[in-house]
């Protein structure tokens, strides 16, 4: 094996894949990035079996003589990322497992892994639909945070994407919050197919799109139980969550006693403020709307946190309200985790009380659509 590739292709082909890398691999060689020749393209891969995620990405390559090898992540990737910004000329020698790594007056010579103890990596069929790259992206932000963490429910660290007729919804819930988003797709489902795709391979499908990937193709489910994301360089597989997420359309209310229209970056400052002195509370924070006390003023929303050691801080925002005045405790790190995902320059809040759930949604827009638990109003 003998290539040639500039040095940043190298090294940010590396930082895509190193992400499917195992911490702590049941196989030597799943610690290793898998670089084999294909064409006038090197392909980089990395497998976590125990995520059942892979990542592929291919570079441009000047291929002296084909090859394939496989290299310890650490070793490489540390190595590549301090090389002068130059071409990178690896030599393989197959007796030794050795590669040469030659750039401008660097050596070096790492030693590797049989590539033939690498697992197979997922190839699927041409993909079943295409969606836009930046609404896959917005999508997928708009959705995984609000996956769980542990995985004392495995089903709930995934999130359920279903395709129907010609729309695509994706929903993540952890018990304490919903998040709904949907968009429409050229193609036409019939019947639906539903899937629960891990969020972190989804949130890695994010990291990965750039603004080079006007669309990106999915590859469903067939004989195995995977989901393929195919973009431009990359393909990135999954193997899907196994359970029956819960009907999370039960738990969306349908009407509302306030409702309350606010700018996004406003609420947003004051959830951030009173969320440093709300830790202390299990990050409990108190929000009130308050309707306008005559026609013509403007509403108001009330933020406030407090740490019986550190002290409190209460911020007020200007609002449109409709409707009845409230009083209630959310957790506030959740309500900034999805403002923070909401471009839009208003957000719409609704609420039939204290002890329903709250939702939050963007002004004008209905494919977006957040809940979230009330909780007990802090000491």
């Amino acid at each position: 094996m003998r290539v040639s590739v500039r040095q940043e292709n190298l090294a940010k082909g590396l930082s895509i894949v190193s992400r499917a890398v195992e911490n702590r691999p049941t196989l030597p060689v799943l610690a290793n990035i898998l670089l084999a020749t294909e064409d006038a393209r090197l392909k980089l891969a990395a497998m976590d079996m125990g995520l059942g995620m892979s990542i592929t990405c291919w570079i441009g390559a000047k291929v002296d003589q084909p090859g394939e090898i496989t290299l310890p992540k650490g070793t490489l990737t540390d190595l590549v990322n301090n090389l002068s910004p130059d071409r990178v000329d690896m030599t393989l020698d197959q007796t030794t497992l050795t590669m040469n790594v030659r750039c401008g007056a660097t050596v070096s010579n790492i030693k590797g892994i049989d590539a033939s103890e690498f697992p197979l990596i997922p190839e699927g069929d041409r993909p079943h639909v295409y969606i836009d790259g930046r609404i896959l992206k917005e999508m997928i932000n708009q959705t995984v945070f609000a996956a769980a963490k542990e995985d004392n429910r495995p089903i709930l660290t995934g999130v359920y994407t279903e395709f129907h007729d010609n729309v695509v919804t994706m929903a993540a819930a952890d018990g304490y919050r919903l998040a709904v988003r949907t968009a429409t797709v050229n193609e036409h489902f019939d019947p639906s197919v539903s899937l629960v795709i891990p969020a972190r391979a989804l949130a890695e499908v994010s990291r990965i799109i750039s603004e080079e990937d006007d669309e990106v193709g999915i590859t469903l489910p067939g004989d195995r139980d995977i989901v393929l994301f195919h973009l431009k360089n990359t393909t990135l597989s999954s193997q899907l969550l196994e359970g029956k997420f819960p009907d999370f359309s039960a738990i969306i209310p349908r009407s509302y006693s306030t409702n309350t229209v606010v700018y996004t970056s406003d609420l947003l400052r004051a959830c951030k403020r009173a969320e440093i002195f709300a830790r202390d509370s299990a990050g409990s924070a108190q929000l009130m709307v308050k309707p306008p006390n005559a026609p013509g003023e403007p509403g108001e929303v009330v933020i406030a946190g407090r740490s019986n050691e550190r002290g409190d801080n209460t911020g007020m925002v200007d609002a449109s309200v409709e409707g009845e005045s409230l009083d209630i405790s959310f957790n506030i790190k959740y309500l900034i985790d999805v403002l923070n995902v909401i471009p839009d320059e208003r957000v719409v809040l609704q609420s039939n009380g204290a002890t329903n759930p709250g939702v939050i949604r963007p002004e004008n827009r209905d494919d977006f659509i957040h809940v979230i638990m009330p909780m007990s109003k802090p000491n």
